[in-house]
């Protein structure tokens, strides 16, 4: 484990914005086609001049295309003659996925996360598993719905500089992804982790289904891509805290995990969250285990990061908002002394006023809260811990994915 230091992606100001206020992990959010028009995480091409786009890994972000020598290949716009791309071989399923696949000879930045690729797939669509059965009527349209929240996960993921390995390069670690839906007669589908299986039950992507489910279980807020971000979470807990040095701050923070879960579900499930939780976690969901509440505060931390990102990304300073809330201080973190404190400090009280404009810009659309949350003080250690740890992990990460081997070719999607 390294040291963890401030991160150097942090000090690339955004115009306009002070630089203090950046002191998450920022990669932005605003997209520009070669025309000088904007565009956005999931186009694959510009409606303005027709020039094709995809998500290149090496760029971190959608680039404009250009015909390359090779066949239906295509370079970044401005480097003719650099590293050549293919459309992903789901660019004309259902999936629509936008996301370029690196054709040998690949340079240095590809070689980095080519490995353990599905044939004709990107990365993204070689993490998934199962997909919904496409026989039945209406299920193109919930694997769409799925794979679109899943590649803002993964863009995110790979922007804080985490590990995004497959589970064909990876087996012990990588990570895989199963969209399933309910079988009449038979258990109905638990969206869940177990040992880097991320499940999720495709009727999820269905909005009057989730919004349903929500409103039953009383919950503030729920979409695909909280889902995503809380079973990842999962999945980094065992790839970056288990069995490493950072398991004792954790327990310190969360508790200990080696308590029965199963028995503290159906606690929760029977008894409801304690009286005071929202003194304590982020959610009442995060007071069922240390493991969920691990899972339900790395959720937030990545709405927190990848909203910021974008917010400073298009320009958007909140520095001047009246706040009906203190702000957070030192004496709220879990380490105040430690050299990154300061900066994660105005990143999360840039997020407080962030969130009290875009709550009145829903309010002023009769929409619900964009943010329907109130941080209590003791999550903010348990979220600056989350942020050490993501940190740390940048160089790891980077040296691991250079030094992966290759893998075997994979088999196929295989539908549900």
């Amino acid at each position: 484990m390294s040291t963890p230091e401030p991160s150097p992606a942090a000090d690339a100001a955004v115009p306009g914005t002070p630089a203090e206020e950046l002191a998450a992990p920022t990669v932005s959010r605003a997209y520009v086609c070669q025309c000088g028009r904007p565009v956005y995480l999931g186009n694959s091409q510009c409606l303005a001049c027709g020039t094709p786009l995809g998500y290149v890994i090496e760029r971190l972000g959608v680039v404009s295309l250009a015909p390359a020598a090779e066949p239906d290949a295509y370079t970044v716009f401005d480097q003719p003659g650099g590293q050549a791309y293919r459309r992903c071989a789901n660019f004309l399923t259902a999936a629509g996925c936008n996301w370029m696949v690196p054709v040998p000879p690949l340079s240095a930045a590809a070689e980095a996360h080519s490995h353990g690729l599905a044939e004709g797939f990107c990365l993204a669509c070689s993490t998934t598993r199962t997909i919904p059965d496409l026989s039945v009527p209406g299920n193109d349209e919930l694997w769409r719905k799925l794979e679109r929240a899943k590649r803002r996960l993964l863009s995110q993921l790979l922007a804080l500089g985490l590990p995004v390995r497959t589970r064909f390069v990876d087996p012990a670690h990588g990570m895989t992804f199963d969209f399933l839906g309910s079988v009449p007669g038979q258990a109905p589908v638990m969206t869940g982790h177990h040992n880097g299986v991320v499940t999720l039950n495709a009727e999820e992507a269905e909005d009057a289904v989730r919004e349903r489910i929500r409103a039953e279980m009383r919950e503030p807020y729920r979409t695909l891509l909280g889902h995503f971000r809380h079973e990842i979470g999962h999945f980094y807990w065992n790839v970056l805290v288990q069995d490493t040095p950072w398991l004792e701050g954790f327990r310190q923070l969360f508790g200990d995990e080696t308590q029965d879960y199963a028995a503290a579900l159906r606690h929760h499930y029977d008894n409801g969250p304690p009286a005071d939780w929202a003194l304590r976690y982020v959610t009442s969901y995060a007071s069922t285990h240390p493991w969920e509440d691990w899972a339900e505060t790395w959720a937030h931390y990545l709405h927190m990061a990848d909203t910021a990102d974008t917010a400073l990304s298009f320009g958007i300073n909140a520095t001047n908002v009246e706040l009906t809330s203190d702000l957070f201080g030192p004496a709220d973190l879990w380490q105040p002394e430690h050299p990154d404190a300061g900066r994660f400090l105005d990143f999360l009280n840039g997020w407080v006023r962030l969130t009290g404009v875009l709550n009145e810009l829903s309010r002023s659309m009769g929409q619900p809260d964009f943010y329907p949350f109130v941080l209590p003080r003791a999550a903010v250690g348990k979220l600056q811990f989350i942020h050490e740890v993501i940190t740390a992990q940048r160089e790891d990460t980077a040296a691991a994915v250079a030094t992966s081997p290759p893998a075997e070719a994979p088999a196929p999607l295989s539908p549900a």
